[in-house]
């Protein structure tokens, strides 16, 4: 949640214009609240009005004025593999025939369940749910079930949806709406500082439920744990009998087959996941240890329900996500197209003397206009969003499309080819060199 500044458009434009997006952003205003269905969607961050696409596929976005862009927005990440693959159309083509939901269980979540269990080994029994801002809502209620205890620790701009716990605490409140008794039973840390975490241990001695954290922070740049940090997160969650949760739901899947806790090798007692998930259907998950999970009814008494949890559509959509994902050479040829990428961004940039970072963990990664590397989220909000603004609107003009936020995490999907790559570098490049003629 970041308050960037907003840069008008003209100040910039080349002559690309969008008229068909315009006037529909215009006519979605009048009916949805800031003409999108979610903030992310909005060009509040970087100026002008968003862009309205038809079609995707592949590594592509075709926009309704028929411009065609090569997407790093992923979907905000589910389109690890692109968009639409035809295995997982399919798929789903071949199960809504039968009924797109029962209210009832089928074949389907059981053979997902257990391919899901096989790839995350800390998870030993899982519900699924329609998005990651349930799975995160569901699993904190879960830990606070389970430990008799309210407060849960996140880290001051680590992003887990839009349920109450996690848009309020005692240091920042990122919404209107939200009870004070509820920001009161949660508090931040500072990512990659254990000794923050401690203090907060020291100030609410047995009281903490649970510690959330997305295990690479991915909404205040791509920033990768320090060596200590999880494994730290791990051994203080013991010895304080609070359950440890990774938020995965960016990073399950997109960082390695495994999730992040297989990259880290670390085991969290609940995961959350989401996004990719579904292969490209409306997803999530949580699960964990046996023991956490059987406190949830009907067995327990911890509540959870959902009517399109489970169904048939996003099932048959996940066990072939699941089943592309294991071929041997995705994450391979994941890491050789990001490593493309920033060989040849990253002389770009040393030549011109910019002051841009570059950052990823696998095939998330950022573009940070910031005089030093972010660690922190105080780092990120010293990025300049306003040169961030300009370079986001010369690539769409020039038929790439970034994430309209100047922080939040940019994706490589598997489609990408290497001529893609070139393409994208070679854009990039008009475009610093733009900014630094600018003076920016």
């Amino acid at each position: 949640m970041h308050q960037l500044g907003r840069t008008p458009r003209d100040k910039y434009s080349s002559g690309f214009t969008t008229p068909l997006s315009e006037r529909y952003s215009r006519e979605l205003a009048k009916v949805t609240p800031g003409g999108v269905n979610s903030p992310f969607r909005s060009f509040k961050d970087v100026g002008g009005h968003t862009i309205f696409f038809s079609k995707a596929q592949g590594s592509r976005l075709f926009d309704i004025d028929g411009n065609t862009y090569i997407d790093y927005l992923g979907a905000w990440g589910p389109a690890i593999l692109g968009h639409c693959p035809q295995q997982i159309v399919t798929a789903v083509q071949r199960v809504i025939t039968e009924g797109a939901v029962f209210g009832a269980p089928h074949e389907l979540e059981l053979e997902m369940a257990r391919a899901l269990i096989a790839v995350m080994p800390s998870i030993e029994r899982v519900r699924f749910v329609s998005s990651g801002t349930e799975a995160v809502m569901s699993a904190i209620r879960l830990a606070r079930g389970f430990t008799n205890r309210n407060v849960v620790i996140m880290f001051d701009g680590g992003y887990h949806g839009h349920s109450d716990s996690t848009l309020a605490s005692t240091t920042h409140m990122a919404s209107l709406g939200i009870p004070a008794s509820t920001a009161q039973n949660t508090v931040c840390a500072i990512y990659n500082d254990l000794a923050s975490v401690e203090q907060q241990f020291e100030r609410h001695k047995d009281k903490v439920a649970a510690i959330i954290v997305e295990p690479v922070a991915g909404s205040m740049g791509v920033i990768p744990p320090n060596d200590d940090f999880l494994p730290g997160l791990r051994k203080i969650a013991t010895e304080h009998g609070a359950i440890l949760i990774f938020d995965e739901v960016l990073t399950g899947f997109r960082v390695a087959y495994g999730g992040a806790q297989a990259l880290y090798h670390v085991r969290p007692d609940l995961t959350c996941l989401g996004k990719a998930l579904g292969g490209g259907m409306p997803s999530g998950a949580f699960g964990g240890r046996a023991e956490i999970m059987d406190r949830l009814e009907p067995d327990g008494e911890v509540y959870q329900a959902g009517t399109f949890s489970g169904n048939p559509i996003t099932m048959a959509g996940g066990i072939e996500m699941l089943k592309l994902l294991s071929e041997p050479d995705v994450y391979p040829n994941l890491e050789e197209r990001t490593d493309q990428l920033f060989d040849g961004l990253e002389p770009v940039i040393k030549k011109l003397g910019l002051q841009v970072q570059l950052q990823r963990v696998g095939s998330m990664f950022s573009i940070l206009f910031s005089d030093r590397p972010v660690k922190t989220f105080r780092d990120s909000l010293s990025v300049d969003t306003e040169a961030y603004a300009r370079f986001f609107h010369y690539l769409i003009e020039h038929g790439v499309y970034m994430p309209p936020s100047a922080v939040d995490a940019a994706c490589v999907s598997y489609a990408h080819t290497p001529d893609d790559i070139d393409a994208t570098i070679k854009v990039c490049e008009r475009a610093f060199s733009a900014l630094s003629a600018a003076g920016v």
